[in-house]
């Protein structure tokens, strides 16, 4: 709980390439409404993203920036939330060390992500000793800030139950509570599909991104699968399963949305023409946050002074914490 009264999230994401739409419907939106109402701590997580991209590495700086720079521009606010980069703050992986005496091998083993993320990413080398202990790193980035809320998607439920196991281990072996039971908010799925209907990725290639030109922007609307029973331009199309709607869903006025689903179904509008329509709205739905980022761009001493501040906020916090861990481990 934050001096405020007000209940304590930590959330990230890994600086693994451009942001797209799926992280605007997705994370970002349900970060912009969670500011309002949490004290809100919101961490680029390189640490996290160096374990599958080591071999990539340089990148990541620049991938750091371009992210920040999205979030801010979507409407994370540096006022109501803090906005830091992992690395920079060490007791992230003091208190991962401290975490790693005490979690047993069986518990990191049993987690049903990691075999899933073997197989996903089975073209990385990734079968390391950090990869295996990640699920501890990220207790550690929770308990750090002692946040009691952890947004996650159904997936990730398993990570907040080994973090609430760390901490209880922890608590039993040194005899005090210091740390709170950090319960999942479940955040819904994006329903948004990439362009060929596969999941959005940017190792698909199948993504919109947030800093797409108009002009990309339009191109890449007018390669999406639409109703592949939709032949001609008579036959009547069927918007429930036509990927383009859902996009119509996400991002016109209901209203909009229901006349397009009525048209397609009579008919009365070719995927063609319905395409060319969308690609037209996302650049209208995008311009306020293309604008906000090239401001940004062309002002990097405001950036650094927002890591900056993000930066000294969370080590304010982290440090505090750490006090408290040295104190009961004896170092």
């Amino acid at each position: 709980m934050s001096a405020t009264g007000k209940k304590r999230i930590l959330s990230g994401m890994r600086p693994t390439g451009k942001l797209h739409l799926g992280h605007l419907v997705g994370a970002l939106s349900n970060w912009k409404r969670l500011q309002e109402t949490h004290a809100c701590f919101f961490m680029i997580a390189d640490w996290h993203a160096l374990m599958s991209e080591y071999k990539n590495a340089a990148a990541l700086r620049e991938y750091i920036t371009d992210n920040v720079i999205d979030w801010i521009s979507c409407g994370i606010d540096p006022e109501k939330s803090v906005i830091f980069v992992q690395s920079q703050i060490p007791e992230h992986l003091e208190l991962c060390m401290v975490f790693s005496c005490l979690t047993p091998l069986g518990w990191l083993e049993r987690c049903p992500t990691y075999k899933e993320q073997l197989r996903e990413l089975a073209t990385r080398e990734i079968n390391t000793y950090a990869f295996l202990g990640y699920p501890v790193l990220q207790a550690a980035d929770i308990l750090l800030y002692r946040a009691d809320v952890v947004p996650v998607g159904e997936d990730q439920l398993p990570h907040v139950e080994l973090t609430r196991e760390i901490a209880q281990r922890f608590q039993h072996v040194f005899g005090k509570e210091i740390f709170p039971q950090p319960q999942a908010e479940l955040t819904k799925t994006s329903r948004l599909l990439g362009l060929d209907g596969r999941k959005m990725s940017k190792s698909y290639n199948n993504a919109i991104g947030l800093s797409d030109a108009p002009d990309l922007i339009k191109q890449k609307v007018m390669q999406m699968i639409t109703d592949p029973q939709r032949i001609r331009r008579t036959d009547p199309g069927r918007p429930e399963i036509c990927n383009v709607h859902s996009y119509y869903q996400a991002f016109a006025a209901p209203e909009i949305a229901a006349e397009i689903a009525q048209a397609c179904r009579q008919a009365a509008i070719g995927c063609t023409d319905c395409k060319r329509r969308m690609g037209e709205l996302l650049c209208s739905y995008l311009a306020p946050v293309q604008q906000r980022r090239a401001e940004l761009l062309h002002n990097r001493e405001k950036l650094d002074a927002i890591l900056a501040d993000g930066r000294a906020r969370a080590q304010r916090v982290a440090a505090e914490t750490m006090r408290d861990v040295r104190a009961l481990a004896g170092i």
